[in-house]
């Protein structure tokens, strides 16, 4: 099975490397960016069309609700799942991603990367749980 593609757009670069490295070890091909404009250029030109996309909310060039706009004008991007994981979003701000589609919200302060990790692949899996562990 191919390795499933995921874009993570993350502006600290610090985190943005250690997620890379846990979703490479962890079966993914994980692209990087820290820039949301190169992101979704990437994305609109078709050069990488992941499977699902890590977006941090608040971005150097701009916020997450407006890369999400984006991506949901676009028939070709707008069925892509979206994660949001983020520092701090207010209510309304994750009520209006979630209207918009995004697929699901992590705030990093409560969920580690192991966690998130795991949820994108249930996700990926249609939300079926390891056969192993539903049996035990």
């Amino acid at each position: 099975m191919d390795a499933r593609k995921i874009m993570v757009v993350e502006d600290e670069k610090v985190l943005l490397d250690v997620i890379g490295k846990k979703l490479n070890s962890s079966g993914f091909d994980a692209k990087l960016y820290e820039d949301g404009v190169v992101a979704m250029s990437t994305l609109k030109s078709g050069e990488f069309l992941p499977d699902i996309i890590w977006l941090d909310y608040y971005l150097k060039d701009m916020e997450g609700l407006d890369f999400v706009k984006q991506m949901k004008e676009d028939p070709k991007l707008a069925n892509i799942p979206v994660f949001i994981v983020s520092n701090s979003v207010s209510h309304d701000k994750v009520h209006h991603m979630l209207a918009l589609g995004v697929d699901n919200y992590f705030l990093k302060a409560e969920h580690q990367l192991a966690e998130i990790v795991d949820s994108i692949n249930q996700y990926l899996e249609g939300g079926k749980k390891n056969e192993e562990t539903t049996n035990n």
